[in-house]
């Protein structure tokens, strides 16, 4: 599974907030954690009102302090700063992960430029999923986090059809660290909250858009009850259920009345930045949810 963790930071107090998840999920898997300080061009001051480290010596020195501090003394613990200033920091990252390092997971805090509240919209951190394929794990700075942090529920929102599935392998082995119970969710819309197309077809149509939703949530449940057994045969304790409504809110309402400590999501990679998030319910996951969550890139091909 996750066998090496890479972990950009920024110097800031924000991007530190991934810290005490990656020491959990390298003393819990054996994993061994790369962290990165990627020189920016033209690089401010401050970011999130912390001072920027804009100096090769100063970066080095603080990823060191930064591991001695943060990560027990079992834990093997590299750094690397890229010292030639580059304009595309989320690139580098990417660049970084899959010629040099090829860590199975990548842990960042949700903060883009502009601060906490752009979160991933033209982020750092939307970029890196967009570009690479490796998992990325995010991490609010307001996220409600156990100390130490620890995994005993996982929620996983699956989507209709099998891509979607990709997530379970992971899920799987996280549970089985972690000794976690596993939520599977699926959340079919209702009449009044379908979008894009299938809300058009819904003004002209609705007798047989109801009764394609339906017929959606008889096939949810029958392919949840499947995962379920599969659950069951590998002795992971697992719950599902079929939602109605909105899926991002649904999705975050049951994160925060289950107590849920992950979710994971899997992701489209779409060509572009801007196109990344198109027809997805997980930027408005992550805007709102208050639990880390495990984004899974899904190959271009699989749409």
């Amino acid at each position: 599974m996750f066998k090496h963790i890479l972990v950009p930071l920024d110097g800031s107090k924000l991007a530190e907030a991934a810290l005490p998840v990656a020491a959990s999920l390298a003393q819990t898997l054996g994993a061994p954690v790369t962290l990165l300080h990627i020189i920016e061009q033209d690089a401010p001051q401050e970011i999130h009102k912390d001072y920027h480290l804009t100096q090769a010596d100063e970066a080095s020195a603080y990823l060191k302090q930064v591991a001695q501090r943060d990560f027990p003394p079992k834990i093997q613990v590299d750094s690397h700063v890229h010292t030639a200033a580059v304009k595309d920091v989320a690139g580098s990252i990417v660049e970084h992960a899959t010629r040099e390092f090829q860590p199975d997971l990548i842990i960042m805090c949700t903060h883009g430029k502009s601060g906490v509240r752009e979160l991933l919209f033209g982020s750092i951190a939307q970029q890196v999923v967009a570009q690479g394929l490796t998992p990325l794990l995010l991490i609010r700075p307001d996220s409600r986090i156990s100390e130490p942090f620890q995994v005993a529920r996982i929620l996983v929102p699956l989507d209709t059809g099998p891509i979607h599935d990709a997530s379970l392998p992971i899920t799987q082995e996280l549970a089985r660290a972690y000794k976690s119970s596993i939520h599977l969710v699926t959340v079919i819309p209702t009449f009044r909250t379908v979008s894009g197309e299938t809300a058009a077809a819904s003004s002209l149509l609705p007798a047989t858009t109801s009764a394609l939703l339906e017929i959606n949530v008889e096939n949810a449940a029958n392919d949840l009850q499947e995962h379920l057994e599969e659950l069951k045969n590998v002795d992971l304790p697992a719950t599902a259920e079929v939602a109605r409504g909105d899926p991002a809110t649904e999705i975050v309402n049951l994160s925060e009345k289950l107590r849920v400590d992950l979710l994971v999501l899997t992701t489209h990679r779409k060509a572009g930045t801007a196109a990344f998030w198109a027809r997805s319910v997980a930027p408005n996951v992550v805007r709102r949810a208050r639990v880390p969550i495990l984004l899974i890139p899904l190959e271009q091909s699989e749409k």
